[in-house]
């Protein structure tokens, strides 16, 4: 029989999750007194105590520092507190995808999911801790908020420390607990019930074929020591049969092989590098817990995620799961650029633009109203689960590949020749001062809203540019009527462009600047830059930069970024690669967007 502890504590005022849960430095969670174990109680707490003796709760994560001690914490409080039934993956490891997953499989009450995604692990790193609902999506704001009013005024929590249990032995172990039901600790394999859910989504039969078969293509696909790399192994590699040594740093390591687990350009080097020399036709790269995908083509041809969901979108009915359900609806978050819309429009689909969070997406899946959804952080994922899932997307790409039997780069240059192609990219601009941050996002909205900056000429060398409309994003949820605003500050410009040979306008621009909290980095500043030609260039032979260079300018000139942050350069760009890549502690991130021309 193991006791219960009732232990004192003082609440932290700064528990409030974003939305992805809590993240912070790793060392905050070791050196602030029972900062973990507060946060953990203040999650189980929003469930009802009526609720917690039949409850299963399913808990996983990305193999960073200090997810084991977190693990046996949560193991130790929710048996203190009553919880009935615990799933956790085995060693602690459970994709992100993956624990959705679960939750849907068991009925679950919900998740504990530990992870900071594609942050840095280590003993210098960051460590997050994250809660999923029943659908096994993003608990929503009016949730993290209750949460986080608990953390506030939290006094003690509930802990039984004499527990320990085993996370290394699949099978079920059974604790006595004082004055509750058993506690039932369940250790499961952490790929088994997410590869069954997609051997009922995709024709395995037809992967193993193209993987393995007379005529296969040859694959390299990185899990940059992540948590994804159990699942590789197993799927892509004995599963589909693709040789063993075309999965690399499939092992999930606290640090992450000291590398940070973001699978774009610069942090993917190797994989970009081992594309270019034409052995592999088909590259991906995954992030610290499985939820983001990069996918490369042969000769380093890159996809860039904006253009890889609309793929997706395009072609479809290559995956036996759609050819069943049907598409519902497309959506993408608010910066991601219009190259899905293009599609959704010829193809006469129902398109959703929402705020940034998978969460968003959740409850339009939720409602029946949504199937195939993307963000531009490479972020792709459906309605099969209610996470964004980065092996999916994968092998939602090796389908469309086994259907058209052409490759990456055919299919792209085939896309853009029918739906028109956005030329897309994001600048991170990195330990930029937030003060200086702040006043250049208000000195942009006085700017914003004067009467007299609608309509104003704005020039860029022989390209001429005018503000249609200047405004501030908010998004009414078509399932609830909920409107959210101010989630972060979403300055949006908009422009038409001028042709500098007939004065026809050419297309329309989006400048979005989105500033908002982010966890351990602090702040963040966004800016995406997204330019779709008109039907006389549709072919768009130019590259990005030439593409995009004006509308660089034109943004460093609205928001005086240079002047007011004292930044000459960025520290990186995702959509292409550039040379400035440093360690990540605040970021400021810029896209311009832009959608197709307007009836004038």
């Amino acid at each position: 029989m193991v006791k219960i502890t009732a232990v004192k504590t003082r609440p932290y005022a700064d528990q409030k999750p974003g939305t992805s849960g809590l993240r912070k430095r790793v060392t905050v969670f070791q050196q602030n007194q029972h900062y973990a174990e507060n946060f953990i109680q203040s999650i189980i707490s929003v469930i009802e105590p009526a609720e917690r003796q039949a409850a299963t709760l399913v808990v996983g994560g990305d193999g960073r520092f200090f997810m084991k001690e977190a693990i046996q914490l949560i193991v130790q409080i929710a048996a203190a507190n009553g919880v009935n039934h615990l799933v956790i993956g085995q060693n602690g490891i459970m994709s992100t995808p993956a624990v959705s997953c679960v939750i849907r499989k068991m009925k679950a009450v919900g998740g504990i999911i530990l992870t900071a995604s594609h942050n840095p692990g280590g003993p210098n790193g960051d460590f997050g801790i994250k809660y999923n609902i029943s659908s096994g999506g993003p608990a929503p704001e009016g949730l993290t908020n209750k949460i986080f009013e608990i953390s506030k005024n939290l006094q003690e929590f509930h802990i039984c420390p004499e527990l320990k249990v085993d996370i290394s032995k699949i099978g079920k172990q059974t604790f006595e607990v004082d004055s509750f039901k058993p506690l039932i600790v369940e250790i499961v394999d952490s790929v088994e019930a997410y590869a069954e859910m997609l051997r009922g989504i995709f024709d395995f039969a037809a992967l193993k074929e193209l993987l393995s078969g007379a005529n296969h293509i040859n694959v390299r696909l990185d899990a940059m020591h992540g948590v994804v790399g159990p699942y590789v192994k197993k799927i892509v590699c004995e599963e589909l049969g693709s040789p063993a040594d075309s999965a690399v740093n499939c092992v999930p390591q606290e640090d992450f092989g000291g590398h940070h687990p973001d699978p774009n350009l610069t942090y993917a080097a190797d994989l970009v590098n081992a594309m270019k020399g034409g052995k592999y036709d088909f590259g991906a790269a995954f992030d610290g817990d499985g939820d983001r995908n990069m996918v490369l083509g042969k000769h380093g041809f890159f996809v860039n995620p904006s253009d890889s969901v609309a793929a997706i979108a395009a072609n479809i009915t290559s995956i036996p799961y759609f050819q069943k359900t049907g598409v519902k609806g497309l959506a993408r978050s608010m910066p991601t650029s219009g190259a899905l819309d293009n599609v959704a429009k010829a193809l006469q689909m129902q398109l959703y633009e929402t705020p940034t969070g998978w969460k968003f997406f959740g409850n339009l899946m939720d409602a029946g109203k949504l199937s195939l959804c993307g963000e531009e952080s490479f972020g792709t994922g459906s309605d099969h689960i209610r996470e964004k899932d980065g092996l999916w997307a994968v092998l939602a790409w090796l389908s469309i590949l086994a259907t058209r039997k052409q490759s990456v780069e055919e299919i792209m240059k085939d896309h853009w020749q029918k739906f028109g192609r956005n030329f897309f990219t994001r600048y991170d601009y990195e330990e930029v001062d937030s003060d200086a941050a702040n006043k250049m996002i208000k000195d942009l909205e006085t700017t914003m809203f004067e009467p007299s900056f609608i309509g104003k000429k704005l020039t860029s060398g022989d390209k001429s540019y005018e503000v249609a409309v200047a405004d501030n994003f908010a998004y009414t949820d078509p399932v609830d009527g909920s409107v959210s605003k101010n989630q972060v500050s979403y300055n949006s410009l908009t422009f038409l462009s001028q042709s500098c040979f007939n004065n026809q306008w050419e297309c329309l621009f989006h400048l979005y600047f989105l500033f908002a909290p982010s966890g351990s980095t602090n702040h963040l500043l966004r800016w995406f830059k997204d330019h779709f030609p008109t039907q006389r260039n549709r072919k768009c032979r130019s590259d990005h930069q030439v593409m995009l260079a004006p509308l660089v300018d034109i943004a460093l000139k609205v928001s005086e970024l240079q002047e007011k942050t004292g930044r000459t350069g960025p520290t990186f760009y995702r959509i292409p690669a550039d040379p400035w890549a440093q360690k990540k502690q605040r970021r400021l991130w810029f896209c311009l967007q832009s959608k197709p021309r307007p009836t004038k």
